[in-house]
């Protein structure tokens, strides 16, 4: 019995150490992401109680739910994937702290911005064509996604961008680990920012007549414009980070919008327990950043050489898999105590505490296993491809999860009899 006592005690210590070794190469960076995934978890429900506040606004403007979890990952994509670049900039000693055009940082921002730009406007043009053939009744024009999306997406990725620079600056003079820090920071800020900035520009450009939708093809000929010069302007590392995002980010931007389109659908079952519509972005958020943190980490080791990138996961990857995985419990019950917790604050509808405690727990558990072979196989396939995994990671962990976590959340309130 001794021998079975010491031999347990010896395993959690390893799954303990395991932990903080994925989380940060110290206790106190370890510290600095545990801390970072309660702040997303927190800030998601304040996304979400926003998203229920504006109920009222969906239901008045159809179609405009569809385009809002792609306009969230669209922010969290482009400042993730700049911030992990930088990252592993640091790791490989490539990084320069300056803004300049050819710099590490200066084409990120480059690309970022460009980016920005061309699938904001993409994303208006998917959230209407998926809207209109799936059946969304009385869905907005064209000109108007355009207008929110445009308009509402640069103003959230002012702030998201901006953050992200600001964090990986500091992180490098403090020894922060960046693997760590800037999937959920950027998924908190993306979560945060996006749907009051949505929210504002639909209420504030939106029904002006003609000058609306003048608006609107202003912001389609200034996003192409923007996307075409920098396409033609002469930095080699520029050209190749657009062209490799943009394929990854539009099939995030589709899969989003499906997720989207599967929350429209719903929408009377939201709109009768807003409780639910408060969780829900906490729960593909939390997905989203727990794989975003793995694809990271297994970016950063592709480059180091601690990785290889073999079908079946080495021992380093299946610790971080599981590693990651361990920690769903306490965040996904975090997020459904949270979330009810808003709930009853505002004086929405929820089905009880214990239902939503299961509904986040079951659907978690699949959402995050999931994200954990995503993470590894979706990095590892970009590696073979000769693509960069720092590019490709957080977008197909994020996007992916956006739709497959919508689905998970909603089978299990079903199965539950939520519903």
């Amino acid at each position: 019995m001794a021998a079975i006592l010491t031999s347990a005690l010896r395993r959690t210590r390893e799954a303990g150490r395991r932990l903080v070794d994925l989380l940060g190469p110290t206790r106190e960076a370890a510290r600095q992401s545990l801390v970072a995934l309660v702040i997303n978890s927190t800030t998601s429900l304040v996304a979400g109680a926003a998203l229920g506040a504006i109920t009222g606004t969906l239901e008045a403007l159809p179609g405009l739910l569809v385009m809002v979890p792609a306009a969230i990952g669209l922010r969290g994509n482009i400042a993730g994937s700049l911030g992990n670049r930088i990252s592993t900039s640091i790791h490989t000693g490539t990084y320069r702290p300056s803004l300049r055009p050819d710099s590490v940082v200066g084409v990120n921002l480059l690309a970022s911005v460009s980016l920005t730009f061309i699938l904001s406007l993409g994303l208006a043009v998917v959230a209407m064509i998926a809207a209109a053939a799936f059946g969304v009744e009385g869905v907005i024009s064209v000109l108007d996604m355009a207008v929110v999306s445009v308009a509402g997406g640069l103003l959230a990725s002012v702030i998201v961008i901006g953050a992200t620079i600001l964090l990986t600056s500091v992180g490098v003079r403090r020894g922060w680990d960046l693997d760590a820090l800037v999937a959920p920071t950027t998924a908190t800020l993306g979560d945060v920012v996006t749907i009051p900035a949505l929210w504002l520009a639909a209420t504030v450009l939106l029904g002006h007549g003609s000058w609306t939708a003048g608006l609107g093809w202003a912001l389609a000929a200034l996003s192409i414009g923007v996307f075409v010069t920098a396409l033609r302007v002469r930095i080699a590392e520029l050209t190749r980070i657009i062209r490799e995002s943009l394929p990854v980010l539009s099939a995030a931007v589709v899969l989003s919008t499906l997720a989207g389109l599967v929350i429209q659908q719903q929408l009377a079952v939201f709109a009768a327990l807003p409780a639910l519509l408060v969780l829900e972005p906490a729960f593909v958020s939390s997905a989203g950043s727990l794989g975003g943190i793995l694809a990271s980490r297994i970016g950063t080791n592709l480059h180091l050489g601690l990785v290889e990138p073999t079908l079946r996961p080495g021992v380093e990857a299946r610790r971080d898999g599981l590693a990651v995985f361990s920690l769903f419990v306490p965040v996904f019950l975090v997020n459904a105590v949270g979330a009810w917790g808003v709930a009853a604050l505002l004086g929405l509808d929820s089905p009880g505490l214990p239902q939503m405690v299961l509904a986040s727990l079951i659907g978690g558990a699949g959402a995050v296993a999931f994200v954990v072979a995503l993470a590894y196989y979706g990095t590892i396939t970009a590696w073979r491809s000769d693509l960069d995994p720092d590019t490709y990671g957080i977008p197909v962990v994020t996007a992916s999860v956006d739709f497959v976590g919508a689905l998970a959340l909603i089978l299990t309130i079903t199965v539950l009899g939520i519903a």
